[in-house]
């Protein structure tokens, strides 16, 4: 740890390269201290005759894992558990793991007298469409952790649910239909105070409101009402975060607060607002390891988004790259939806870009909202089919997949889905394994 309070070595704990830690990075630094990104090239930490050493050595971490996308979330929570120990740490694993959790949320709110619309988590199918009328005839069903909208369908009344989606537990919640267009408001929360706000508005013929789905934003730092602003100001502080982007909707009794997200993305709120939330956070981090920042000089640097490449990206050591798992031409899988999972035999296609899923077996599972219309070339049809799209959850071995999959009528084929490149590039494909082969095989 660095002696000199005035220089201090920010670190940042990310193992993805977002735009979001490469901004905080660069704020850090052209604030005049020192920077570290914490990552799998260069991060150990050594217990050697009663002494723990960093490598590399810091005086403050900030904590941007992305467990809603992680396959091993319990593992990264336990890394960030272990800096959590020996340095200061913004954004702790007790409060993400909450904020990762969209119902831990919930309960954590609700607890702290923050409104949030009803919603129901149950382990059993029964007890979770016993209760499906208390919703009303519209209700949103969602996977407890998602990120960018994945994992939210909107359900009629006489859609049956399931309790879990693929892998993860999923729950009922109220929907919130906001007076006018389909709208929620954003703010931006760093160390109890308010950097910006946006208003996101859906796309036409989309009711989520993530700008990763085309929302299109606008400036709400003055126009947000100071109700929704405390209430925002207070979700973050209930949930232990520093900093946060906590999101609400307005229906008719007034805002409620939908979730927090600890790693929520900076480049919506920048275009609708002109700030950058990376000078702030990086000043936070400066501070609560003991050093001093210019005020100014922070105010200054939030008027830009500097996400380009930071001087402390480590360089990745030149290895073998380990080899892709195989998957065979035909391939024994597992498909969830809404409504529940069914084994299916999948075929293999490289010249697909994106999986496919027959329409039949998409009613089934309960795959939705359609997401968009894509054109697929088909045969001699030089200016494509005209095919929904819908979120769909593949499981391959022991690893799911949540991939956006084009929705057709594939009764007249062998097979009810067919696995595209969003899919296959995560494989080896072998085209002469196949499972329906091999269970022939077995069964003589």
């Amino acid at each position: 740890m660095s002696a000199d309070t005035d220089s201090i070595t920010v670190g940042l704990l990310g193992l993805h390269s977002s735009k979001e830690s490469k901004a905080i990075l660069n704020a850090a630094e052209a604030l005049g201290h020192d920077t570290e990104w914490l990552r799998r090239e260069n991060t150990a930490v050594n217990i050697q005759n009663g002494d723990l050493a960093l490598e590399p050595d810091v005086d403050v971490v900030a904590n941007r894992l992305l467990l809603s996308t992680s396959t091993h979330p319990a593992e990264e929570l336990g890394l960030a558990r272990l800096f959590d120990h020996v340095r200061p740490m913004l954004n702790r694993p007790a409060a993400v793991t909450t904020a990762m959790h969209k119902f831990a949320t919930a309960a954590a709110l609700t607890e702290a007298d923050i409104p949030v619309p009803d919603a129901l988590l149950a382990l059993s199918g029964d007890r979770l469409n016993d209760a499906r009328k208390q919703f009303g005839e519209q209700a949103v069903y969602k996977t407890a952790i998602g990120t960018h909208g994945g994992g939210a369908w909107k359900v009629d009344l006489d859609d049956p649910v399931n309790p879990r989606v693929g892998d993860r537990q999923a729950f009922l919640q109220r929907f919130v239909d906001s007076p006018g267009d389909a709208r929620d408001a954003r703010v931006y929360i760093v160390d109890g105070e308010i950097i910006g706000a946006m208003y996101r508005h859906a796309p036409e013929g989309e009711w989520r409101t993530n700008v990763s789905l085309g929302s299109d934003v606008h400036d709400a730092t003055d126009d947000l009402p100071e109700t929704a602003k405390e209430m925002a100001i207070g979700a973050a502080e209930a949930i232990g975060l520093d900093y946060a982007g906590v999101d609400l909707i307005e229906n008719d009794d007034g805002w409620v607060v939908l979730e927090a997200n600890p790693t929520a993305g900076f480049r919506g709120l920048y275009k609708a607002t002109g700030t950058s939330p990376a000078p702030y956070i990086a000043k936070l981090a400066i501070e609560r390891a003991g050093g001093t920042v210019d005020d100014e000089r922070v105010k200054e640097l939030a008027g830009t988004l500097d996400d380009s490449t930071p001087a402390c990206m480590p360089q990745k050591k030149r290895t073998t790259p380990s080899k892709p798992g195989v998957i065979g031409f035909i391939e024994d899988v597992v498909v969830s939806g809404t409504r529940g999972s069914q084994n299916v035999l999948a075929k293999s296609d490289t010249g697909a870009t994106r999986t496919s899923i027959d329409s039949q077996l998409a009613a089934e599972i309960g795959t939705g909202p359609i997401k968009d219309i894509v054109h697929v070339r088909s045969g001699s049809v030089k200016s494509g089919k005209a095919r929904p799209v819908v979120d769909v959850v593949v499981g391959v071995g022991g690893t799911q997949h949540t991939v956006s999959a084009s929705v057709e009528d594939r009764g007249h084929m062998d097979y009810q889905l067919l696995l595209g490149r969003d899919i296959l590039e995560h494989y080896h494909v072998d085209v002469t394994r196949s499972t329906q082969q091999d269970n022939v095989n077995r069964e003589e």
